[in-house]
């Protein structure tokens, strides 16, 4: 494939180069080997093919690409108590199947040589025929990216609906055991057939994201690898944040997805099964609790909760890909789970940059970012190698070649620079702790559904990096029997976003378990963490919080927003900062960068 010419323009003068972006020392902290894959610190004045709507491998796989292939997977483990299809006893999942034109390789031969068995690339969901192609299409969203880069590679690719979507009957049964089952099953059809190597790896973002992680819960055998991209550790955590429910919450399973699985055919009826019939009193329930609504043995939002089984059961690797700036699937998804990931003894690596609800190499969608939401690291968050990258990874996990890649995390701070770190948040990062006092707060209560406090502090002497999830623990005492609701807004002095946080009090120790109802006039220290970020502040450049009753689409408590007074003399903001000079950073390849400084050097 023709590419085209590159000259690149270094953002700082040649006499910073060896300071600024410089490969030396940034290969340096972490060792390189280019002698099978260039590192993302190597690739700085590498060419690639940015003329498609997303990114291309550099070198092109030598097979050709056989015809679709349609397969409908039994899946057994759906019994009539789960009703749908479980009654009449034939659920079943479906599934549009590439496979690689290899010399000498019938596939539909139930006997084949190691020379003819392939691993097996997975993206599934529930939008085939459902908001998008169907199945035996190449979707633009992924599908067809993975088709074009892997099958020539020597890889299979499946584009698999979930149950009640697309050709899949049983129920869209939004992310619970169901699904879980009908994922584990084309998984385990994938990793056995004839012509499969007997490893699968899962990729996708969004809800496509999540099934990765769906499937991961089980430990099944054949799944060799992960990659969720935005993706849910759990339902429930990701729309409900310290008892904050996002507006869209009470309404997923059936307001939104349920509908998929109602398209005027003969399944129709499938759609009344258990995980559908529950989802109209646990969003409603949820809303009122705040919490996970356990009581009465009610399991709803624990089969839906995903992370506590995929530490203690899968044994594959996990490649999280996040935006920084998605506040469609928030970035505590990435972290802390990183870390927790890591902790189980799974390798696990990271890219973090500064898009929104997006892949890594999507210029339609980085380029519409407002500022204080990724304007400012743009074009610098486009990531062209990300074909490469990830063909990388599934070598090393799907076929054992090439080499182990280098763990740890990329991350892009919110002025575009992109550094390595070993873990997230780093191991040297500092935590400076500041009185509430020293904020010189603008008020001391916040009324009913309006008011305002404004704090500030700064300027900071030096260079800052804030990263990770600075916390803010504010004692607060409500005025009334009615709930206390708190929203905080972090912005630099110019008003630009950078990053927020939202409690409800009666969860004031965080969590998903709230504490106590609130008495009137006795105080709780509100434990408040803001969503991760990776900031850059400039030498002399200040920080801004205001805090509200609510913000965003968060919905303020259901027992009413009260009122409550606030004792700034007990309250601490902690903040993250590590150190990181010039030397830390390196250049993403194919952006020629112009005069625009990200920081002085």
């Amino acid at each position: 494939m023709d590419m085209k010419p590159l000259l690149v323009v270094f953002l700082f003068s040649t006499s910073m180069l060896a300071g600024c972006f410089g490969e030396d020392e940034v290969a340096s902290a972490v060792p390189s080997s280019v002698d099978v894959y260039p590192e993302p610190w190597d690739r700085s004045e590498l060419v690639y093919n940015d003329q498609d709507i997303y990114a291309r491998v550099t070198v092109n796989g030598s097979h050709g690409i056989d015809e679709v292939r349609s397969v409908y997977v039994a899946v057994d483990t759906i019994t009539a108590a789960d009703g749908g299809a479980g009654l009449t006893g034939d659920a079943e999942v479906h599934l549009g199947l590439w496979l690689p034109v290899i010399e000498g390789c019938d596939w539909e031969s139930e006997s084949l040589g190691p020379e003819c068995q392939v691993p097996v690339i997975a993206e599934i969901g529930p939008y085939y025929n459902d908001g998008d192609v169907d199945a035996l299409t190449p979707a633009d969203r992924l599908g067809k990216m993975l088709i074009e880069n892997y099958v020539p590679h020597g890889y299979g690719v499946a584009q698999v609906s979930v149950f009640g979507t697309g050709e899949s009957n049983h129920c869209m049964d939004l992310m619970g055991t169901d699904e879980q089952r009908g994922i584990d099953a084309a998984v385990t059809w994938l990793g056995t057939q004839a012509w499969s190597n007997g490893k699968v790896g899962i990729i996708g973002k969004s809800y496509d994201g999540s099934t990765p992680w769906q499937a991961a819960t089980f430990g099944n055998p054949y799944l060799a690898t992960i990659v969720p991209m935005s993706g849910l550790i759990g339902v429930h955590e990701l729309m409900w944040r310290n008892g904050s429910m996002e507006a869209r919450g009470m309404i997923m399973h059936n307001g939104v997805y349920g509908s998929f699985g109602i398209d005027g055919d003969s399944e129709d009826a499938h759609t009344l099964c258990e995980g559908y019939l529950e989802g109209y009193v646990n969003g409603p329930a949820a809303y009122l609790s705040g919490g996970m609504v356990t009581y009465g043995g009610n399991d709803y939002w624990t089969e839906r909760s995903f992370l506590d089984r995929v530490l203690a059961n899968y044994n594959g690797s996990v490649y999280i890909i996040q935006g920084m700036q998605d506040w469609n699937v928030d970035p505590h998804m990435a972290f802390p789970t990183h870390q927790l990931v890591e902790q189980a003894g799974l390798e696990i690596k990271t890219l973090a940059g500064q898009w929104a609800h997006d892949y890594p190499d999507r210029k339609s969608g980085h380029s519409s970012l407002p500022s204080g939401e990724g304007a400012e690291a743009y074009p610098y968050t486009l990531r062209w190698d990300w074909a490469d990258e990830m063909l990388y990874w599934f070598d090393w996990y799907l076929k054992g070649e090439g080499r182990a890649p280098t763990l740890g995390v990329e991350m892009q701070d919110n002025r575009g620079g992109w550094r390595f770190e070993q873990t997230y948040p780093p191991t040297d990062t500092n935590y400076m702790e500041i009185n509430g006092a020293e904020l010189n707060p603008s008020g001391a209560s916040i009324g009913g559904s309006s008011g305002s406090i404004t704090m500030s502090y700064g300027p900071f002497e030096n260079d800052t990096y804030i990263v990770g999830m600075p916390s803010f623990h504010i004692p607060i005492t409500p005025h009334t029997t009615n709930g206390a609701h708190g929203f905080l807004n972090m912005a630099d002095a110019n008003g630009m976003h950078l990053g927020h946080a939202v409690m409800d009090y009666r969860f004031h120790e965080g969590g998903r378990d709230g504490q106590e109802a609130l008495v009137p006039f006795s105080t709780v220290l509100g434990k408040m963490e803001f969503m991760p970020m990776d900031i850059f502040l400039a030498a002399g450049e200040s920080i801004v919080i205001t805090m509200t009753q609510t913000g965003y689409d968060y919905v303020p408590s259901p027992v009413s927003a009260g009122s409550y007074s606030i004792d700034w003399s007990g309250a601490t903001l902690t903040l993250p900062i590590v150190e990181r000079g010039c030397d830390a950073l390196f250049q993403a390849p194919m952006h020629a960068y112009g005069d625009e400084a990200q920081r002085a050097c």
